[in-house]
């Protein structure tokens, strides 16, 4: 029986130098033990063709600034087979991850600030629209709407992460999950502008507030514990990503530009 978390905290083990443009979102791929950063290079809405794809080392190194060019305001990522797919305004970009390459733009008919992304062990890649207040989901290349603010009341979703026994969405400071009806079920609320979500272990979850918190959330419980707070610093803490195997956090700071890596310790 799995005992549930009664303290957690973060301590910080490094921080890039600045050389990123406006990261907004990390993704840890295991499989190459390879961190890819998500750079807006510019203003968090434009479709200015700046945004680009860097590479780093799980120590912090940046190994290829500008892995993959040819972006426009790239946030959330996710990752199936050998193809890393982007969340970048009115598309989905799918990357061939060997040849560092733009496979196909998926354009979502309709899409406005597409945030954030989630790939399930079938490759159906799940997008939320921010401006819109939808979720897609994109299956062999053809998209759908999942959720929407008329059907399942959504506000605003940022954060979305594919679990077995439900999808979930990050909404107007709370974390939901999807029923298979398309019925929203508020599991916990966390505070405003949350941003990114990561599984650490059973009904416990790590979830970023975008102004510069991150907390410890249990959805079982319905709490949520903050661990992290940059916000004196003017620090953003935007769509994290999470090493599971070594219980680190890679917090992307958004205008500081730079990735900060925190050890997770959870105390029983």
């Amino acid at each position: 029986m799995r005992v549930s978390a009664q303290s957690a905290s973060l301590e910080k083990k490094w921080t890039t130098d600045t050389t990123l443009r406006v990261p907004e979102s990390v993704y840890f791929d295991a499989k190459s033990n390879v961190l890819f950063v998500a750079n807006i290079d510019g203003q968090p809405w434009a479709n200015d063709g700046q945004g680009f794809i860097s590479k780093m080392s799980p120590d912090g190194k940046i190994t290829s600034l500008h892995w993959v060019d040819g972006l426009n305001s790239p946030k959330g990522m996710g990752i199936h087979g050998n193809r890393l797919y982007v969340a970048d305004m009115s598309q989905v970009v799918e990357i061939d991850i060997a040849k560092g390459a733009i496979v196909t733009r998926h354009a979502i008919p309709d899409a406005l600030n597409l945030n954030d992304l989630s790939v399930d062990p079938k490759g159906t890649v799940y997008v939320t629209d921010s401006k819109r207040k939808k979720v897609h989901t994109l299956i062999n290349g053809k998209s759908a709407v999942l959720l929407d603010s008329a059907t399942n009341g959504l506000k605003g979703p940022n954060g979305v992460l594919y679990r077995a026994d439900g999808l979930l969405v990050l909404d107007a400071g709370a974390v939901f999950r999807a029923g298979k009806d398309g019925k929203l079920t508020k599991l916990a609320d966390v505070t405003r502008g949350t941003d990114g979500i990561e599984h650490v272990q059973g009904d416990e979850y790590i979830v970023s507030c975008w102004q510069g918190e991150v907390f410890y959330v249990n959805i079982k419980t319905g709490t949520a514990t903050k661990v992290l707070d940059t916000q004196a610093n003017k620090l953003q803490s935007a769509d994290i990503g999470y090493d599971a195997k070594k219980k680190i956090v890679y917090v992307p700071t958004f205008f500081g530009n730079n990735v900060s890596a925190y050890q997770l310790n959870v105390t029983k």
